[in-house]
């Protein structure tokens, strides 16, 4: 037993720190340690962060197999801590300026992380629920946090009405996989579906629970919910949003098609690769005709987890390797892109219509070039780090024989350039407005915006084998999974 809880052990420390922060928070009665907490938080994450990819080591189990630690998980756990971490840091003056700072935020947050931590851990059934419901339940409190917003209200309320019927046909598809397989674990159901071709009732079960997973990653036909929540939901929890709880879905999403299903990768792939086809074109599509900035970012974002599921589809471990590596550098760029977005003002009111950056770069001339970098690289444009991201998933197709999806990711990316393009017309050949953008006030999201350009540009000269650390981390990953 104590072996299983030293497993689980920084779970078990994020957990207490929210059950403890939350107590003392309302014994005190005062939302002035919201800002402490935030910083305290994050903070949390970035230690537990390089604590798992410090020590981490081999492949255990706990609790019978329903937990799982192994170099997929670790991997995983990282990439979602530092991003929370990031985005919380980002978050704390914005919400502070607009009255929406609550100590519950944050401790929300924590809760959300824990619960991606246990989805990405998963070796069963019901861990794999009780660790999406746990990141669900925080994600739709967090999204309606603007509680005098009609727009934010009704956000939570679709994210939540919606995030209920996935959960149903995720938990119906598990419950069939149950009665077919006779287990919950991940190990006897990959036995009992054995190799080559499922049977009729584990193939329902799948793809039940494939569409039950398809939401939480927005995938095209359940991406429904997207563009609504991230427009009405408070900017900061839109970005977070578009990191930790993606690079979670996906990890569930691999762990269970390869940890319970690797045996039949011929009947899953496909599904998977028309997922991929549908989410890379209609958010493509879709996004071209978008004003607002953040509705704008979720059709992006269904597009991307459209590239990151060619490397799911192709069911190799190349293809998970480069999934890895996809989401590491899409949430790299996704910080930076809503760190801009944060800094978005004018008058002190947050601003989100791609109009108002008209000639941005005659104000603003280093922040203009910083959001260029991540629009082009976000479109794939060479030679920036998201072109060797969507190279490397796209190399991955054409390795499993998946040629014809490999020429869709090509021409999808084509015309999602579009968009991104769009908005760096704006900023540089744009109406100069009278009622144009504040200049940024806030030295820490021009840090954020920086940084993150700046790593999209620098990594793919590879100093300090960033690159190369990045690449083997995700490699071992996939080995772990696949293997």
């Amino acid at each position: 037993m104590s072996a299983d809880l030293n497993i689980i052990l920084p779970e078990i420390i994020l957990s207490i720190y929210a059950m403890v922060a939350l107590v003392g928070a309302v014994y005190t009665g005062k939302d002035s340690l919201a800002p402490m907490l935030v910083w305290a938080t994050a903070a949390l994450f970035v230690v537990m962060g390089f604590w798992i990819g410090a020590t981490g080591s081999g492949d255990v189990m706990a609790f019978n197999g329903m937990f799982r630690n192994d170099a997929f998980a670790r991997f995983a756990k990282v990439m979602i801590l530092i991003s929370a971490a990031a985005v919380l840091a980002m978050s704390q003056g914005y919400m502070e300026r607009r009255g929406l700072l609550r100590f519950e935020y944050p401790i929300l947050v924590t809760l959300a992380v824990v619960g991606m931590m246990v989805m990405v851990s998963a070796g069963d059934l019901m861990s794999l629920y009780m660790g999406l419901e746990l990141q669900s339940l925080s994600l739709y409190v967090v999204a309606s946090l603007r509680r005098d917003s009609a727009k934010s209200t009704e956000a939570g309320l679709k994210y939540f009405v919606l995030g209920a019927l996935s959960s149903g046909l995720l938990l119906y598809g598990a419950s069939l996989v149950y009665g077919f397989a006779g287990t919950t674990l991940f190990s006897g159901i990959i036995a009992a579906a054995g190799e080559g071709h499922l049977t009729i009732g584990l193939l329902i079960g799948l793809v039940l629970m494939i569409s039950g997973m398809a939401f939480k990653v927005s995938a095209v036909p359940f991406h429904m919910w997207t563009p609504d929540v991230y427009q009405g939901s408070p900017t900061p929890v839109t970005a977070f949003f578009a990191t930790a709880p993606k690079v979670a879905a996906m990890g569930l999403f691999a762990r269970v098609m390869f940890d319970a299903f690797g045996g039949a990768v011929a009947d899953w792939s496909q599904v998977i690769a028309l997922l991929a086809v549908l989410s890379m074109f209609l958010g493509s599509f879709a996004a071209i005709g978008q004003t607002d900035i953040k509705r704008l970012m979720a059709y992006s974002s269904i597009a991307h987890m459209g590239y990151a599921l060619i490397g799911l589809a192709a069911g190799t471990e190349t293809g998970v390797q480069t999934m890895l590596i996809y989401m590491a550098i899409y949430v790299t760029m996704n910080v930076g892109t809503f760190a801009f977005i944060l800094s978005m003002e004018r008058d002190g009111n947050p601003v989100t219509d791609i109009g108002a950056l008209g000639m941005y770069s005659k104000k603003e001339p280093g922040r203009a070039l910083a959001m260029l970098v991540l629009l082009f690289s976000l479109a794939g444009v060479p030679p920036l780090l998201g072109f060797f991201a969507k190279y490397g998933v796209l190399m991955a197709a054409v390795e499993a024989d998946m040629v014809w999806l490999a020429v869709g990711g090509v021409v999808a990316s084509v015309i999602g350039a579009y968009y991104y393009l769009r908005i760096v017309f704006f900023m540089y050949f744009g109406e100069d407005r009278e009622d144009s953008l504040d200049k940024s006030s806030s030295p820490l999201l021009t840090g954020f915006l920086g940084v993150s350009a700046l790593l999209i540009v620098v990594a793919v000269f590879n100093p300090l084998g960033l690159t190369v650390d990045l690449q083997n981390g995700a490699h071992a990953a996939a080995v772990a999974l696949v293997n």
